[in-house]
């Protein structure tokens, strides 16, 4: 059975491709017929990390955002480099050079996409455990400061505002699942 709200790609022009993204503009069809354009930002994935100390604490990161010229809160998370890494392989490689930690096991808690209405961007979470230190390889263009807080600590930044990155918030609400279950 059809999809009652698919629709086509009728034509794609590349309009910019760049490190980490490229841009398409699509013409499609509607359902009902009519065509219009659609514009993409094409990603090839992305993961986010919750690295996990021990029962009463988590690291998370500070770093200047210059899309929102803010400082924010946020858990560790990169962009997969290269078509045949995996997800694991990517978890594992942007925690350790982002937060200076080794994980020895990760646990898959979900994926979401990040902003469906212009990109097609899917981020994977996962828990990190059993860290050990290992050397923050940070990228030339990165500054970030990396902070143990207790858990409670997370959540009380939460309620009052002081995180308030997208796929932090995510990885949250996916922890948090987990926990209940």
């Amino acid at each position: 059975m059809a999809e009652p709200w698919r629709e086509e790609r009728l034509h794609t022009q590349r309009i910019y491709t760049g490190r980490a993204v490229a841009l398409d503009v699509d013409r499609i069809r509607l359902p009902n017929g009519r065509e219009t354009t659609r514009e993409i930002v094409r990603h090839p994935g992305s993961v986010v990390i919750i690295p996990v100390l021990d029962e009463e604490r988590v690291l998370l990161i500070r770093q200047f955002r210059y899309a929102v010229g803010e400082i924010l809160w946020e858990f560790p998370a990169g962009t997969l480099d290269r078509a045949a890494e995996s997800v694991e392989a990517c978890a594992h490689r942007e925690l350790e050079e982002e937060t200076g930690y080794r994980a020895g096991r990760l646990i898959r808690l979900g994926e979401f996409f990040t902003a469906p209405g212009f990109t097609d961007e899917r981020m994977h979470v996962f828990q990190a455990e059993d860290l050990r230190p290992a050397a923050q390889q940070l990228e030339s263009d990165e500054l970030i400061e990396v902070v143990p807080l207790t858990w409670e600590s997370v959540y009380e930044k939460v309620r009052a505002g002081e995180i308030r990155d997208g796929k932090t918030l995510a990885a949250l609400s996916l922890h948090a699942l987990r926990c209940r279950a």
